[in-house]
């Protein structure tokens, strides 16, 4: 028998006891430090990696219920483009707005002494196409054609409204009216790019 394990089994009872109490400390802080601790802290990293899946797959959840509310949404905000691509032309379309608002005018029995259109102002995504007018005709004319161009499927603003030249003849009293018409055009790709580089 081995020297050591014999003077082991000759220490007294209390001695015994005390190196057992050591031996076992020592396996179970072996097995803490060792085993116990390590999975520990694995199984608190899967625990939260648990919970933010399950909020993830919550909201996930919670998106895909109202997927329909946003769907309609979306139909919704794409009928509104439609519309504003309606009431605000492309570049092709300006001509015959132009001509729509000189037809008003004439509609009205306007005389036009002036219909120039100035250079465009580009804004963000879009440009403002201002055209100076002139026109003669009666207060009610005018009324008139200022009616017809608000009722333009576009949207055109009538502003630096200037009245001169009240004329009374054959019964009839006459005004020449200057203003600014103003309309609008989208601005496509390319000249959104072409305005930043410009700024």
């Amino acid at each position: 028998m081995n020297p050591q394990f014999e003077k082991i089994l000759k220490l007294p009872a209390k001695q015994k006891l005390g190196l057992l109490f050591l031996i076992i400390g020592l396996l179970g802080a072996g097995f803490f430090f060792g085993l116990y601790q390590p999975k520990l802290k694995e199984f608190k990293t899967l625990q939260t990696q648990l919970e933010d899946l399950s909020r993830q797959a919550s909201e996930a959840q919670k998106l895909a219920n109202n997927l329909p509310k946003y769907k309609q949404e979306y139909e919704q905000l794409q009928n509104e483009l439609k519309l504003a691509l309606t009431e605000l032309p492309n570049q092709k379309e300006i001509p015959s707005l132009l001509t729509s608002i000189a037809n008003a005018g004439k509609s009205a029995g306007l005389e036009f002494l002036l219909f120039k259109p100035k250079p465009e102002e580009p804004k963000d995504f879009y440009a403002a196409v201002p055209v100076d007018i002139s026109v003669s005709g009666t207060f009610y004319q005018i009324g008139s054609f200022f009616q017809a161009v608000s009722a333009l499927p576009r949207i055109v603003n009538i502003s630096n409204v200037n009245f001169t030249e009240i004329k009374t003849g054959k019964g009839l009293t006459t005004i020449k009216v200057n203003c600014l018409a103003t309309t609008f055009r989208f601005l496509d790709k390319k000249e959104i790019k072409d305005e930043k580089k410009a700024k």
